[in-house]
């Protein structure tokens, strides 16, 4: 009964919250898109913009992971859900003030929207763990792939509706202010619907003190582990590919479109999340093919799947938008499409194969991993932009970077299929 009643309200809630996450990022950048276009900012100012917000997101779930992890094993995971949800939207309102006390000073709301989306971070932090880990509390071992796979379904079609309507929003009425209430009213009513869900078992026993000490333990443990070092390769493989292309989107977008024959003042963030479109749908269809194609720890074709999402990455750097604008979104589908198959038996792996007690702390440090990656990602465009590299120079570069990263899954060696990842020992133990 609780299994049955939890699954749906988790998805209903992991859509809101995503939606949310989306739509406000888009409308904070929105006003960055005709800055450009206008000529009164740089490309390197959008993309430091770009860069800062991605930045502040990210951080907490490097510096709080051993705390998250620690949360989300003391506490029901279903009081994590909430708590991260009420966070959001607090920071939510933490930026709203900023926009209300400077309306015509960018400079100065700047801060206040930094500052909140910061807090907005935080509440993502602490329920990341709880999204996934709660997955094998609440759904049989044998459809964890297929739960994962719709997880990460919603997820992204979250990510794609809330980039487009953030964007379309802020294209309407040039005013951040509709768009943080309504970013609000879509965390608020995540809210609703993780109150409705039943509470999941706890460890009581675990404790912050030792917490810190554990999550260095288990970090080298996991790390040093044959087959799990490899899973968190292949996940931070995806999510360094992600930040690197999703920070070059908007540059590249630009230059794309114009070279399709658009003029650059009538571009709008609703063109351009056209293109994130087509991204977001493949990585969609490939989350669903993974649960088909794929039983619980089959990671056979993870080496395949990064090469050829290198290969379309190296496609969007060579074709530009000469081509037209539907062949550059077939192959932005192609992209997503093995990403999307790259990620999903991944995470059902990593989550069937860790140690169950220890469950919350071992998605921590793969959300760990993964935001260590996308801070690397954001920084490998910031460091090629800085170099003068044009954004379809930028995609050159990833390309040959998830080449050699998947050169490195091939070298990894082999390890069977098997039971939990043993963790390190608690000090004095044998």
């Amino acid at each position: 009964m609780s299994a049955r009643r939890n699954y749906p309200l988790l998805l209903a809630g992991q859509f809101l919250g995503a939606f949310g996450d989306n739509f406000l990022l888009a409308a904070i950048l929105g006003p960055l898109t005709f800055a450009q276009s206008a000529g009164h900012i740089t490309e390197q100012q959008v993309n430091a913009q770009n860069a800062l917000f991605s930045a502040v997101f990210f951080l907490p779930f490097i510096l709080l992971a051993p705390l998250a992890g620690f949360l989300n094993d003391r506490f029901p995971k279903t009081t994590w859900l909430a708590g991260g949800n009420l966070l959001k939207l607090l920071g939510t309102a933490l930026g709203l003030c900023g926009i209300l006390l400077h309306p015509t000073d960018a400079a100065a709301n700047l801060p206040w929207q930094v500052a909140g989306y910061t807090v907005v971070g935080i509440g993502a932090c602490v329920y990341s763990p709880a999204k996934y880990g709660i997955l094998p509390e609440i759904v049989a071992r044998e459809r964890l792939v297929k739960a994962n796979g719709t997880v990460e379904m919603l997820t992204l079609v979250a990510i794609l509706s809330g980039l487009g309507g953030g964007a379309m929003l802020y294209d309407r009425v040039r005013s951040l202010v509709p768009c943080y209430l309504a970013a609000a009213a879509w965390y608020g009513l995540a809210l609703f619907f993780n109150g409705l869900m039943r509470r999941t078992p706890h460890n009581a026993a675990a404790r912050l003190r030792t917490s810190f000490t554990d999550f260095g333990r288990d970090l080298w443990a996991l790390v040093r582990h044959v087959r799990m070092g490899r899973i968190l390769l292949g996940c931070g493989v995806f999510w360094f590919a992600g930040a690197a292309m999703r920070n070059n989107l908007q540059a590249w977008g630009l230059v794309v479109f114009e070279e399709a024959g658009v003029a650059l003042d009538k571009i709008t963030n609703t063109n351009l999340t056209l293109l994130k479109v087509g991204m977001a749908l493949g990585i969609v269809a490939g989350s669903l093919l993974a649960g088909k194609l794929h039983r619980v720890g089959d990671l056979t074709w993870t080496r395949r799947y990064g090469w050829a999402m290198a290969a379309a990455v190296l496609g969007l750097g060579l074709l530009g938008g000469t081509p037209g604008l539907a062949v550059v979104v077939g192959v932005l589908v192609a992209a997503g499409v093995f990403a999307g198959l790259l990620l999903v038996p991944l995470n059902a792996a990593l989550q069937s194969e860790a140690n169950p007690e220890r469950l919350g702390k071992t998605i921590a440090i793969q959300n760990f991993v993964d935001y260590c990656a996308m801070l690397v990602g954001a920084g490998f465009v910031g460091a090629l932009t800085a170099a003068d590299a044009s954004p379809r120079a930028v995609f050159l570069a990833l390309a040959a970077a998830l080449g050699l990263l998947a050169l490195a899954l091939k070298f990894s060696k082999p390890a069977p299929l098997a039971g939990p990842v043993p963790v390190a020992p608690e000090p004095g133990a044998p």
